[in-house]
């Protein structure tokens, strides 16, 4: 085994988790992701840490919830903290299900953490950079782009983007992989993002696409990138050099509000060198800047229009200017701030289809094309 996957498992128990001896430990994972709950158990194992191992389908589980009450222990038992762990490929399943069960623990006591993409790569390259670090490089971005009004954006492969930002309008999202008791933590993490009040210009994506679909198809844009042309707000032509990913971007824009720029993003994890084949939120958080297209990032109202896909196409790298500043920020080489974090951000949520409403609580329209396909699959 790459050494690299086992330093991610310890980092996840160690820097995200903080693990403690007196700790309880629930891990829940789909089929796909046997082998990462596989690892992790053996380090409990070897911490002689007690822990309980669910499986659960996704997103349609009829026997979850009474399987899952049958391992959760009495909220009197507990000597420490319920530490709750997550193993998805493609979706975040049961999120209404887990919530009403967990509901009875002392929130101060009770920790969740939720990986999508689960897999070799998340433990080889994403965990390995520890919350802390993350936190830095996010509050450093943060300080230059909270206060701006224009962002210019080029990167090597292309990208030449106009951007102007509203902080007071739409809100920053801080993907920084904090524990926060009683809530919930996504990972992968290390991303910043924003939608953006006004944008136009070129965007060449040469390192990855993820979409809020399961998908199969090799999401990595190094070797055929794709080139978006973009005009107040809006995609209004693109081209790739390979025809069957041109085919899938065009399907992917003929839905309604497709075209449109929904998310700015900024992923700041270092440690993901290298783009992987998986549709992956791995992907999403390598050094660089990101458009989502589609549905946006904001809340219920904020900016007027849901779409039931959200796609991000990811440039490597890049330069941001920020307002009249001659000297830009290298996103590969942002340099930690020391202040504290910025508190008027949010962190990255995820809401689960079997919420009543999914066009209001699905967090950039993650999981409604999952949802949709699993209705489809079994109707």
């Amino acid at each position: 085994m790459d050494d690299r996957i086992w330093k991610g498992v310890e980092a996840l128990l160690d820097d995200y988790v903080g693990l403690r001896a007196a700790d309880r430990v629930l891990l829940l994972y789909t089929s796909d992701s046997h082998r990462s709950a596989a690892l992790v158990s053996a380090a409990l194992e070897m911490r002689d840490v007690r822990f309980d191992r669910l499986w659960m389908a996704p997103l349609n589980d009829p026997g979850f919830r009474d399987r899952l009450e049958a391992v959760l222990p009495s909220p009197d038992s507990l000597a420490g903290r319920l530490i709750l762990l997550t193993f998805e490929r493609d979706t975040f399943s049961h999120t209404v299900a887990l919530t009403e069960a967990l509901a009875r623990y002392d929130p101060n006591r009770l920790l969740m953490f939720r990986s999508i993409s689960a897999s070799e790569a998340l433990f080889a390259q994403a965990l390995n950079a520890s919350p802390d670090q993350l936190s830095q490089r996010n509050a450093s971005l943060l300080e230059r782009f909270v206060g701006a009004s224009h962002l210019r954006v080029k990167t090597r492969g292309g990208s030449d983007l106009e951007i102007a930002i509203d902080s007071e309008r739409y809100r920053w999202i801080s993907n920084r992989g904090r524990a926060r008791p009683g809530g919930v933590t996504i990972l992968p993490a290390g991303e910043v993002a924003t939608f953006p009040a006004a944008i136009s210009g070129v965007h060449v994506a040469d390192f990855a696409f993820n979409i809020n679909m399961i998908t199969s198809r090799d999401a990595r844009l190094d070797r055929a990138p794709v080139r978006l042309s973009i005009e107040e707000g809006r995609v209004n032509d693109f081209s790739c050099e390979d025809p069957d990913m041109r085919a899938f971007v065009e399907d992917c824009l003929v839905r309604q509000c497709a075209s449109n720029v929904g998310e700015l993003g900024f992923g700041t994890n270092w440690c993901i060198d290298r783009p992987i084949a998986m549709n992956s939120h791995i992907n999403e958080r390598r050094p660089g800047v990101h458009l989502g297209l589609g549905q946006h990032n904001q809340g219920p109202g904020a900016v007027g229009y849901q779409c039931p896909i959200h796609f991000d196409l990811i440039a490597s790298g890049g330069l941001v200017y920020v307002d009249d500043d001659p000297v830009p920020i290298d996103l590969e080489n942002v340099v930690p701030s020391m202040a504290p974090h910025p508190t008027q951000t949010r962190d990255e949520d995820v809401f689960s289809p079997d919420a009543l409403d999914i066009s209001e609580e699905d967090c950039c329209g993650m999981l409604a094309c999952a949802a949709e396909a699993e209705q489809q699959s079994t109707g």
